[in-house]
């Protein structure tokens, strides 16, 4: 089987790559490149002192739960590495060599336009959104979660790729029991859609989902990346944030999968 998949360099993101390579015949990456530096971002958001604070959270959890991980050199793996934001710049001639897999994955790529996102929907791509669509879609969706104190919608949707942001039908969601606190439950949701969506390639049960139409009046906030500011930061930050003030309704889940203390 060959996989290509679109995502960054992050440790969770190499995390999802490695454990996808164990199960491809070929694993095509086309990598795009973040900052790694705790308190620099990228200038995704204003490099404050508060949002140092709240990074450093959100790594620290990342490597609790993913540990020190490191894109493994292994002769399945073909990576192509960009600067974050240039995927779109790049034509399909140019990437050829990744277009031509049996499937097609999303994780944390920058937002996919053009004749890329053309190819990639004719060919069924599916994307990994890290919040509960859909009632919270945009950007920092679980952080919103929390926010709005709905800790139960808290985790990842798997859906198929649109061209409209995280609004394609809906496979399933992933979510998690880990609730040690607000940033390694949020963390360990990414795991448990990694974990979930590998074996199901694998073992090829992604292909009996059925497809769920995305619901709009479900939505709760559409979250734009200006709206994560200092001001909310620092209202989270001081949250007593209690995870389990709301209980897991499956009704409000598409066939969902749930990650355990024990995995």
């Amino acid at each position: 089987m060959k996989i290509t998949l679109f995502t960054s360099n992050q440790v969770r993101h190499n995390y999802f790559t490695n454990i996808l390579s164990n199960i491809s015949a070929e694993l095509n990456v086309v990598q795009e490149n973040k900052s790694v530096f705790k308190s620099s971002p990228k200038a995704q958001y204003p490099k404050t002192s508060l949002m140092k604070k709240y990074f450093e959270k959100v790594d620290e959890a990342q490597k609790k739960i993913f540990g020190n991980s490191h894109l493994l050199k292994k002769e399945n793996i073909n990576l192509l590495t960009l600067e974050y934001g240039d995927l779109n710049k790049c034509s399909k001639e140019f990437l050829k060599f990744f277009l031509n897999s049996d499937i097609y994955l999303v994780f944390g790529s920058s937002y996919i336009k053009g004749e890329l996102v053309d190819f990639l929907v004719k060919n069924k791509a599916i994307n990994i959104h890290m919040g509960i669509s859909p009632y919270y879609r945009g950007t920092d969706c679980n952080f919103w979660a929390l926010f709005d104190s709905n800790p139960h919608l808290v985790g990842a949707t798997i859906h198929m790729l649109s061209k409209g942001l995280d609004s394609g039908p809906m496979l399933y969601h992933a979510l998690s029991e880990i609730k040690d606190d607000p940033f390694m439950y949020t963390m360990s949701t990414a795991k448990s859609a990694f974990l979930s969506l590998t074996e199901r390639i694998k073992n090829q049960t992604i292909y009996n989902f059925s497809l769920e139409k995305q619901d709009k009046f479900k939505e709760i906030r559409y979250s734009e990346k200006n709206q994560f500011n200092d001001k909310v930061v620092e209202s989270f930050l001081s949250k007593k944030i209690d995870l389990n003030s709301k209980v897991f309704e499956n009704k409000l889940y598409k066939d969902p999968f749930f990650l355990k203390n024990s995995d």
